[in-house]
């Protein structure tokens, strides 16, 4: 009992907070919560939150997903401290350890914004006018900070036992095969990381995409078999590619859509990712960079250009 009550004040302190701040009525946030966990929580993994204060945890899922697809990268660091807390409870179930994998995976997204909220000045007010946001750090602070968080980073365990099966496949499809590590990015080279939208396997499918490329995604979903998944993402990747002309936004496309690329594009008369960089969603503001300093990192090699 007082391990779920301070479950309880871990998960439910930063939501309230985050409720307030945004004129948000807390009941209608845990309502909303609820009917996003239905729609996007598997049952196996609900049916376990039942003895682990479920509506909290599904709370805080709502809440990452919200911020991920948010304007602002340094609103993501208000929930570091609370997603630390609760990976370690959702490794203990099996029907909850994808969830746990892949929120493992993205908890140096909310370290380093919350890194920025220390770092990057609040901007003047006026007086008698509402506070405004601090603004996004731009893409090249972005890579610097990515850079140094990575430098020390040792391989993956598992990735060894992927990365000479993968490279051959990406070069069969002709795309730069130093981008299989952007399944360390996307799962830490663990195919049993699942997302709370849909997304599963190595490099992260949705479920519409996986099948776009030929992938089964029902009974014995292919995204979760290492060399399926690798070789649907590869073409995916290729197809990016071959519309945007460029790396950096083929990356920015596979995270944040192709639709939502091209719109920012389109809307401000720009062909480059640095020229968008600081409007596209809080996630892919820190994930374009850090797929880039992975690479370095793992490679020795800058993202291919063009």
């Amino acid at each position: 009992m007082k391990k779920l009550c301070l479950l309880w004040l871990l998960l439910a302190y930063p939501l309230i907070a985050l409720s307030q701040d945004n004129a948000i009525n807390l009941d209608d946030l845990m309502q909303s919560a609820e009917q996003w966990a239905k729609e996007n929580l598997d049952e196996d993994a609900l049916r376990v939150l039942q003895g682990v204060d479920r509506e909290k945890v599904k709370q805080l899922f709502a809440q990452i997903q919200k911020e991920f697809h948010g304007e602002y990268v340094i609103d993501l660091g208000s929930l570091k401290q609370t997603a630390r807390a609760i990976v370690p409870l959702l490794e203990q179930y099996e029907e909850t350890l994808p969830y746990a994998l892949w929120l493992k995976t993205r908890l140096d997204y909310l370290e380093v914004a919350d890194q920025f909220r220390l770092t990057i000045p609040a901007p003047k007010t006026e007086p008698g006018q509402p506070s405004k946001p601090a603004p996004n750090p731009a893409p090249q602070i972005e890579r610097e900070v990515w850079i140094k968080k990575v430098a020390e980073r040792p391989w993956p365990p598992t990735a060894k036992a992927y990365v000479s099966r993968l490279k051959p496949i990406f070069a069969a499809e002709q795309v730069p095969t130093e981008l299989v590590w952007i399944a360390e990015v996307e799962s830490s080279f663990d195919p049993r990381a699942r997302s709370p939208v849909g997304a599963a396997g190595l490099f992260q499918l949705m479920p519409a995409t996986a099948k776009r490329f030929g992938l089964r995604v029902s009974l014995f979903d292919q995204r979760l078999k290492a060399e399926e998944s690798a070789r649907a993402a590869a073409k995916y990747l290729k197809y990016l590619h071959s519309h945007f002309k460029d790396w950096r936004l083929t990356l920015a496309a596979y995270n944040a859509g192709e639709g939502t690329v091209d719109k920012l594009l389109a809307r401000h008369k720009a062909r480059t990712f640095d020229a968008i960089a600081i409007h596209l969603p809080a996630e892919t503001q820190l994930y374009v960079p850090k797929v880039e300093a992975t690479i370095l990192r793992r490679e020795g090699v800058k993202l291919p250009r063009g």
